[in-house]
């Protein structure tokens, strides 16, 4: 892998980039905005008599959120890598083989960091 480059043109990468950017900030700030959901919900309804009900759903959306936070700190996570390869130079080749990552992939999912192939063996290996 080392001194290997992707055949990306600068112009590509400067446009990825933005995306890249772009897509952290809103994940970011939809953080944010379900932590101040659910802060403004415990605000107003803190008070008043609970259900049993009430309690299952706050706990299966308690759960959803989590899941959602995972889904998204993974591809928080992601987004900066892809970033920092921007910077190193590599962005385009797998962190995995250093092969090319396709450009089509790229386009679809600016913030792959492996081929379509190691990811999903990475994938089938945490299920």
């Amino acid at each position: 892998m080392p001194g290997q480059r992707s055949d990306l043109s600068d112009a590509f990468i400067a446009q990825q980039r933005a995306r890249l950017e772009a897509m952290r900030r809103e994940l970011l700030g939809g953080e944010e905005s379900t932590i101040g959901e659910e802060r403004l919900s415990m605000e107003e309804h803190g008070d008043e008599p609970r259900e049993f009900e009430d309690d299952a759903q706050g706990m299966a959306q308690d759960e959803i959120n989590q899941s959602l936070r995972n889904v998204n700190d993974h591809r928080i996570a992601d987004i900066a890598r892809a970033l920092q390869k921007i910077e190193d130079g590599t962005y385009g080749l797998s962190d995995e083989s250093g092969d090319p990552i396709p450009k089509a992939r790229l386009e679809a999912m600016p913030e792959a960091i492996y081929t379509v192939a190691e990811q999903e063996r990475r994938e089938a290996r945490s299920a």
